[in-house]
This record gives structure tokens, C-alpha cells and sequence, in this order.
């Protein structure tokens, strides 16, 4: 899968045991989706998923990880990706975006995207197949880039990877849940969790001022492929501006997702949240309390390598130090009272 901050690989272990937990747990909604990671490895665990997100990059990682099936679309996909593995370059937008006025990848890569990308648009495929494709070529994309994770920068020197030839592979598709087929939904995180009912919700939302577009817009404008207006050095979208979130603004924050923990429609909660977030652990308890006893586990883990790098000036030369390497993620469990002994006493002695 794609390099992603906030993904919660190191994470997963702890969200499947407190899954484990959880009596009759069947259907899951994922409702910031990003990645998809959550959501696959849940899937893989026998779950029927529905994820949601609204960056459009977002929604096709869920589309092949989360409602591709195996037995539905694998055999194409490999096919397809033979096909497209044979395609010579042919530089356009995102070359002269990306590799010309600046430096993400090479320019023979850029130029492979290009040519793929727009083959993947010709073919036109079924939104699922078109989908596990574009996954497909931006995790392609993504082994030879030259950042450190964000695309708000690129790297002044080449990454060593950013040299290797661009190769498609055919993602980890798996076979469908034997509780349904997952579903990948492209909606405001209120309008998702009104229209759909699980067993189990799981929330991990934007926990301070940085977007998701804008950190991974190259993403946005692979899958969309819509050639927009750019700004800066990065080259990124115009309509990152526009794109705003109550998740992201300090001030907004605690009233959003207070609207978003009444609205779900769940037997279980499941929150991920860091305590670098715009919400406290005692703000965040106090909401959930509302739902039903709260549990808490925390995970301490690295901060990002931007932030253990040190604070260094437009000249490169370190200028100053971060406060603190490691953050802890808080893994908040929220069952109704009638469940709350035996999910705690399991995940005690579990």
C-alpha cells in the first residue's frame, strides 16, 4: 500500500484484538477510510466492510481493497496489468506537473503514468475493475517516488528509488466476506453513517490542521485526472484551498465529531485518535460516554520521520529541534453497559 501519514499500520494488531473482543460482530463501517488499510485487514479477518471517504483517491484504495472480490476481478486484473506493463512512455500533464516543474518522480516514470493512466481511462472499465487498476499504478508510482511520505515536498536529492523503472503489480485483492460483499462509498462522513446500519463503526478522523487532500494531492489528481490549475512549489491543487473540514479546524473540531458520534448508527464504537489531536482524551471520553462505557487502550508509536528530522531552513541547515519523537494513538471502545463486563474482562485476560 501507499506510504500514508496517520496510516495505522503499527496499529492493526490492536484493532483487531479489540475487534476480537466484540461479541457478534459481523458488518463494519470504516468512515474515514484513507488507505484502506483498516478495512482490508478487517476483510481479511472475515468481516463484511463499507468504507467510506471523501477524497477520490481515497474512495478507489477502498474500491480494490475493501469491494473487489477474487473471485470477481482478479484473473482481469492480471491480465490488465501484463497489458499495461508493456506500454512505452508518453509524457503529458502529468509529466510536465510532477517531474518538470517539479521533481516527485523522474521523468521516465512521469511519462509511464501518463501513458497507463490514460490507457486505464480508455479501456473504460467497470468503476470496481477501474479502480483496482488505479490502485495498481499509484502504488506503481509511489516505489519510485522522491519524498518522504507527503507529497507537500519533494526531496532535493533524488531518492535511490526514484531511479527504478515504474512496474504495475496487481494488489492484494481478497475473497468475499462470508457475511457480504463490502461496499466503497464517496460521501461527507455525516451522510454516510445516517444512511447505513453495522454492527461495529470504526472512526479514525483528521485530528488537526492537515488536509488529506493536500498532502496526498498527486493522488487526488491521478484518480481524477482532471489536469487542475496548481500552486507552489508542489504543484498542488487549486481546490485544496477550497476543501474545508471541521476535523481540521481547531475551533470546529469537538462540535463535529460530537454530531458524528450521535449520528452513527452502531452496536460498537471504535475511535482511533492521537493525542496530538484537536480533541482531548477527557473531551473525547465525555463524548463517547454518551453511547455507552468507554475503554481505552493506548499505543505509543514514532511520530512522523518530518517531524524527528529536526526543523531546518530554506538553505537546508538545521535551525532548531522538534519538542518530542513519539506520540501515543488512543484506541477508545465504546460497548452498551449490558456488554461492558464481558468485553472487559476478555480484552483484560485476552
Amino acid at each position: 500500500m501507499i506510504k500514508y501519514l496517520g496510516s495505522k499500520k503499527t496499529l492493526l494488531p490492536q484493532i483487531c484484538r479489540a475487534v476480537s473482543h466484540l461479541p457478534e460482530v459481523q458488518s463494519i463501517a470504516d468512515v474515514f477510510s484513507g488507505t484502506s488499510r483498516v478495512g482490508h485487514v478487517l476483510k481479511k479477518n472475515g468481516f463484511q466492510i463499507f468504507s467510506n471517504d471523501l477524497n477520490q483517491y481515497a474512495t478507489a484504495l477502498a474500491r480494490c481493497y475493501v469491494e473487489a472480490d477474487t473471485e470477481d476481478c482478479f484473473e482481469q486484473a492480471k491480465r490488465l496489468v501484463n497489458e499495461l506493463n508493456q506500454l512505452e512512455g508518453e509524457a503529458g500533464y502529468f509529466t510536465e506537473t510532477f517531474c518538470v516543474q517539479s521533481r516527485f518522480f523522474q521523468p521516465k516514470n512521469g511519462a509511464r503514468v501518463d501513458a497507463i493512466r490514460n490507457k486505464i481511462k480508455a479501456l473504460k472499465l467497470d468503476s470496481v475493475l477501474e479502480s483496482v487498476m488505479l490502485v495498481s499504478l499509484m502504488e506503481a508510482a509511489d516505489r519510485v517516488d522522491s519524498t518522504v511520505g507527503l507529497q507537500m515536498a519533494y526531496l532535493k536529492k533524488w531518492a535511490p528509488r526514484a531511479h527504478n523503472d515504474l512496474e504495475l503489480r496487481v494488489p492484494e485483492i481478497l475473497p468475499r466476506s462470508p457475511y457480504g460483499k463490502g461496499r466503497a462509498f464517496n460521501q461527507d462522513a455525516i451522510d454516510f453513517v445516517s444512511q447505513i446500519t453495522v454492527d461495529l463503526a470504526y472512526l479514525d478522523p483528521p485530528y488537526n490542521q492537515h488536509k488529506y487532500m493536500a498532502n496526498y494531492h498527486i493522488w487526488e489528481t491521478l484518480i481524477r485526472w482532471d489536469e487542475p490549475e496548481y500552486y507552489g512549489v508542489a504543484c498542488k491543487r487549486k481546490d485544496v484551498r477550497e476543501r474545508k473540514s471541521p476535523y481540521n479546524s481547531k475551533r470546529k473540531a469537538l462540535a463535529a465529531m460530537t454530531e458524528l458520534i450521535t449520528a452513527v448508527q452502531s452496536r460498537y464504537l471504535l475511535v482511533s485518535f492521537s493525542d496530538e489531536g484537536y480533541i482531548t482524551r477527557t473531551e473525547m471520553e465525555a463524548i463517547l460516554s454518551e453511547r455507552g462505557e468507554v475503554i481505552v487502550l493506548e499505543n505509543e508509536y514514532p511520530r512522523h520521520i518530518g517531524a524527528r528530522i529536526g526543523i531546518h531552513n530554506q538553505d537546508g541547515h538545521k535551525v532548531g529541534s522538534v519538542s518530542h519523537v513519539k506520540n501515543i494513538e488512543y484506541l477508545y471502545i465504546v460497548v452498551p453497559p449490558a456488554d461492558f463486563l464481558r468485553v472487559y474482562n476478555s480484552i483484560a485476560t485476552g
